[in-house]
Parts: structure tokens; C-alpha cells; sequence
């Protein structure tokens, strides 16, 4: 009984004495329904994480109550509640739920000095006593996002900055390029109660395929979802240059005019673009227009290799166009091919081939080698196979010519 009052005064701390009262009243009412504790009474509870600001549920659960009661400590050992009565004035606390079964408080507006743990009691002989710590997140600033350099040449390396300030626990950053995740090299600074701040630094070489692609910073914190910023890269790339012949649409024959176009493409734009002919003076009467280049009266004289370069401050590039010039009476319709022709041609072939092999055929019948049978011996010495035959010994009485055709 000494140690249940104890508990009650340092609970209760300075309050009134009304409410020491009700808990002598209370513990001697639970005396008196029993005479030892309720067996299998068990009190439970959970750790609570909360958002800095918001509101935290603190839960004292009993299975099997007997009447016994519940009240909720702060980190201090101060009694938040006994029963449904706050002694403590911190009107941040209220009470959402009592029951003889559970004490359900609500802390709203939480801080960093609200962490720690608090203490559920039940006053039983002993009393019982289950822990719920309050951890308190705080979430980052938004993200702050430099880079290196604004505008980057194709082919350079650039690095980007991404920095999440005073959070805690301390934040986690990853890097995306379009849809392709990358790798930083981060740095965390502890800062005071526990928190941090992150940088992480994320390098990469550039191309032209990267102009106008995000980078993306995305900060990964319990206290936060879809925390992120970017930036699109900006990309200087030398020109890609292509030649386009505008006349003709087919072969260039003598006498007939020329003329091409010069498409160049890069960032910046290309400042300069220039005709030349490769290994050769230019033709005196070729007429440039800015990308274009204009050839009348063609002859064979200007047959060689067309080349426009193109420049920027990035550098410079090239296409070339190889001029054939072919004789006036030249046809420019590619040639069809004869297919009945060539099917002919097959055929006749063919037919050819199996004549040869008729006449192959009989030559060998008519020439086959020796025959060494019981009806042809001795037919070595005849002149030829007829006469074998007819001189065989062993042959039959019949005195008629015998012959043997081949085919």
C-alpha cells in the first residue's frame, strides 16, 4: 500500500490535493475487489513516430482489466493523466478515448522537446509499467539545386549540387537523367538536436542528345514524399551538316544546271558555312548563295567532290557531294531488267543441259567395260560385243544368230 501512494505523490507532483485524494479513494476501491492481481493482465502500447507540427496518438491498452488504473507519464516522470483527469497543464494533451481498458491521448503540435519516452502504469500490486517513444521527424527545406556551369559543350563534364537542409533523421538523395538513375558522392553535417544536413554532388560528361534533358534530385525522407527538384541541362553541340540536291532529281548530264543545298543544325546556331571543291579550284561561274550552291551549263570539267562546312563556337563539320557528270544522251531512268528475257535464256539452258546428258547416257551404255559371266567366256579375242556373244562357249544348241542390245 506504502508503494502505491508514493507512486500517486510523485505522479502527481504539486496538484491539488482533491485529485491525491481521488487516487487513495482509487487504489484502496481496487484493494477491495481483490485480494492479489487479476493473472494474464497485460499492458500494452506502441512507438509513435510524428512529423514535427503534427499530432501524436499515445495508447495505454490493458487485456483483462480488472479495474485497475491507468494513467500516462511524460519523459519527466510528470503524470500526463490519471484516468480521464490531466493534472498536467499542457493543453496540447487531450483526452480522445478512456475506458477501463484503454487511455488513448492525443499530443498535438509536436516539437523536438517533446521526444523521449513516456511511461504507461497500471496500478497493480506490483504496479506494471509499458514504454512508448515519441520520435519526432523534421522534414528538409526544399532542396536547393546549383550547378557548375549553365551552359556545358558536348563532350565536357559538368557537376550539380543538390543540398537538403536540417533534417532529421538525415536525408537520403538520389539523382535521375530523364529516366536513367545516376550515382552522387554525398556529405552529411550534424548539425544540433540530432539534425543533419545532406549534400550530394553528381557528375557527368555531356553530349548533344542530353540539350534539353532534366536532372533530377529526389530527396528521400520519412517525413516527406515526392520531395524534388531538377534541372534542365542546357548543351552546346557543333553542327551536323547535310547536303540536299535540289536539281536534278536524277542524273547530272551535260548542259543541265545544279544546284544544292547546305542544312546545318547546332547550338548555337552555325555562324559560317562555306563551299569549297576538295583537291580542285571552284568552278568560276558557281554562284553561292549563302547555304546554297548553283552550277550552270555542267560539263565534265566540274566532276569532283562538293564539300559545305559549317561552323560554330563549338566547332565545325562537313558533308561532301560527289558530282558525276554523265553525257547528254545519258538515260536517267535506271534500266529495267527483262524478266521474260532472262526466263528464256534459262530455259534454253536447261534444255540444253539435259540433251547433253541423253547423249552422255547412251555413249557410256554402248562403251560399258569387260564382262567376265560364264556365258561370255573366252570373249576376250572378239572385235566387238555382238561377236563376243555369238563365240561364248556354253551357249545353247540353237544355231541362231544371238544378240544382246544395249540402251
Amino acid at each position: 500500500m506504502k508503494q502505491v501512494f508514493n507512486m500517486a505523490i510523485s505522479g502527481l507532483g504539486s496538484h491539488s490535493i482533491s485529485l491525491f485524494f481521488y487516487v487513495i479513494f482509487a487504489t484502496f476501491l481496487h484493494k477491495g475487489k481483490t485480494s492479489g492481481v487479476l493473472q494474464g493482465q497485460n499492458l500494452v502500447t506502441n512507438n509513435v513516430s510524428v512529423v514535427e507540427g503534427e499530432t501524436a496518438i499515445i495508447s495505454c491498452r490493458v487485456k483483462n482489466n480488472d479495474d485497475s488504473v491507468i494513467q500516462l507519464l511524460n519523459p519527466n516522470r510528470q503524470t500526463i493523466y490519471f484516468r480521464d483527469v490531466r493534472p498536467l497543464k499542457d493543453s496540447r494533451f487531450q483526452l480522445v478515448n478512456f475506458s477501463d481498458n484503454e487511455l488513448l491521448v492525443s499530443l498535438s503540435n509536436v516539437s523536438l522537446s517533446d521526444e523521449g519516452r513516456y511511461v504507461c502504469q497500471l496500478y497493480t500490486d506490483p504496479p506494471q509499467e509499458a514504454y512508448a517513444d515519441i520520435t519526432v521527424l523534421v522534414p528538409p527545406g526544399n532542396p536547393i539545386l546549383e550547378s557548375r556551369e549553365e551552359i556545358v559543350s558536348e563532350g565536357n563534364e559538368t557537376e550539380i549540387t543538390c543540398t537538403a537542409m536540417g533534417s532529421k533523421p538525415a536525408s537520403t538523395i538520389k539523382w535521375m537523367k530523364g529516366d536513367q538513375p545516376l550515382q552522387g558522392e554525398a556529405t552529411v553535417e550534424e548539425l544540433y538536436d540530432r539534425m543533419f544536413t545532406v549534400t550530394s554532388r553528381l557528375r557527368l560528361t555531356v553530349s548533344k542528345e542530353d540539350d534539353g534533358v532534366a536532372v533530377i534530385c529526389i530527396i528521400d525522407h520519412p517525413a516527406v514524399k515526392d520531395f524534388q527538384a531538377q534541372k534542365y541541362l542546357e548543351v552546346q553541340y557543333k553542327p551536323e551538316v547535310q547536303i540536299v540536291v535540289e536539281f536534278p532529281e536524277g542524273l547530272t548530264r551535260e548542259g543541265e544546271n545544279l544546284e544544292l543545298t547546305c542544312k546545318a543544325k547546332g547550338k548555337p546556331q552555325p555562324h559560317q558555312i562555306n563551299w569549297l571543291k576538295v583537291d580542285d579550284d571552284f568552278p568560276s561561274h558557281a554562284v553561292i548563295t549563302g547555304s546554297d550552291l548553283f552550277i550552270e551549263n555542267l560539263n565534265k570539267s566540274y566532276n569532283g567532290t562538293y564539300r559545305c562546312v559549317a561552323s560554330n563556337l563549338v566547332g565545325e563539320a562537313y558533308d561532301d557531294y560527289i558530282l558525276y557528270v554523265y553525257d547528254s544522251r545519258a538515260d536517267g531512268a535506271p534500266q529495267k531488267i527483262d524478266h521474260a528475257v532472262i526466263g528464256g535464256i534459262v530455259a534454253v539452258v536447261v534444255f540444253a543441259m539435259l540433251c547433253l546428258l541423253i547423249v552422255l547416257g547412251r555413249y557410256f551404255a554402248r562403251h560399258k567395260g569387260t564382262y567376265f559371266t560364264h556365258e561370255a567366256k573366252g570373249a576376250d579375242d572378239a572385235a566387238d560385243a555382238d561377236t563376243a556373244i555369238i563365240n561364248a562357249e556354253g551357249g545353247h544348241n540353237n544355231s541362231d544368230d544371238k544378240k544382246e542390245y544395249y540402251i
